[in-house]
């Protein structure tokens, strides 16, 4: 059996596990206040190109959006997101459960709209009954997006001049963040990431580490006493450094990069066989999350061979499906796949 499944199915890639093993046996303190963590902030504020910032390390995609928006937000406020966002679709009220409501706006290829965020956050204000509404107090989206596409450098910036007009943070879920940096036409660099948002996160559960997430912010500020929510939500790491000394492997050597690569040419080559070969694609991607819609009984056939995700419920006739590639993929794990079809 072949997995195509999501990009969190295998152990560490082999450089950050044995950089785990080499400091195994060390000692250190807890709760992220050791030197290993220390270097994999200098290391990570470097490649973002921040001089002056603050980076957190979380263990998890849902946790790290339910604490950073927790942080953000009013305890009356909302979060707005697209309606196929993860913190809407596939945290299972993690957000809710704060006591913050999810306001949602259509998606256009799981993209926010920049046009459609203004004009809601503007009807909101004019609305004389906005006293009794949930305020929107910041802005989610995710690079790439939950359906695997990317923003331009333009979509980006015109999000960004809407929050800023409105005088609220935008916040970037990255858990897949390397496969976005390395799509192909992707415009948007680490620096350029870091230089339009407030607040993000570089993902490392999905991206080559066994787990981990880094909060990286320029506003100090944005995010004040973050260790103690942090520790409130139940999401501090007594073995912190496992998480610093991970991301130092990340960001050495290029490795986050090459992970990025690796797993957006396999899925290109990967969309190339089924195209060629006749099926149709349920949304074009550019990045590590491809998808199909297929005939029901060729889905039960390719699934003696490989195991991957129906995109919804399974149709009358058809019905969308998701592969995912990541470091661990191959060539021969493409090439199966596309010759069961």
């Amino acid at each position: 059996m072949i997995y195509f499944d999501s990009d969190y199915m295998v152990g560490a890639h082999p450089e950050v596990l044995e950089r785990l093993v080499e400091t195994n046996g060390l000692h250190t303190v807890g709760y992220g206040r050791d030197e290993f963590t220390a270097e994999a902030k200098r290391v990570v504020l470097d490649a973002c190109g921040i001089a002056d910032g603050e980076v957190y390390f979380l263990e998890g995609g849902t946790q790290t959006n339910a604490v950073v928006i927790d942080r953000l937000l009013d305890h009356n406020d909302g979060v707005v997101a697209v309606d196929t966002a993860h913190i809407n679709v596939h945290e299972a009220g993690a957000i809710e459960s704060t006591g913050h409501k999810i306001i949602t706006l259509p998606n256009r290829d799981g993209k926010l709209d920049a046009k459609a965020l203004d004009s809601y956050i503007d009807g909101f204000y004019r609305d004389e009954t906005n006293h009794y509404m949930v305020r929107p107090g910041m802005v989610y989206i995710s690079y790439p997006t939950e359906l695997g596409t990317v923003y331009s450098r333009q979509e980006l910036a015109d999000i960004g001049d809407v929050c800023r007009r409105w005088n609220i943070p935008l916040y970037v879920d990255g858990a897949r963040l390397a496969y976005g940096l390395c799509a192909d036409g992707a415009e948007v660099g680490l620096k350029d990431l870091a230089g339009m948002c407030d607040v993000f996160y570089i993902g490392g559960t999905k991206c080559g580490a066994l787990f981990g997430e880094a909060v990286v912010t320029r506003h100090r500020d944005l995010l004040p006493r973050f260790v103690s929510l942090i520790k409130l939500h139940g999401a501090t790491l007594a073995k912190g450094r496992l998480l610093g000394v991970q991301f130092t492997a990340l960001f050495s050597n290029g490795l986050y990069e090459r992970i990025g690569a690796h797993a957006v040419r396999l899925a290109m080559k990967l969309k190339a066989g089924f195209t060629e070969k006749g099926y149709r694609l349920y949304i074009d991607s550019p990045t590590n999350q491809q998808f199909f819609v297929l005939p029901n009984e060729k889905i039960d056939e390719l699934k003696k061979v490989a195991s991957f995700e129906l995109w919804g419920p399974r149709g009358e006739t058809e019905t969308p499906v998701r592969f995912v590639t990541d470091w661990a993929t191959t060539d021969a794990d493409v090439d199966t796949l596309t010759a069961a079809l």
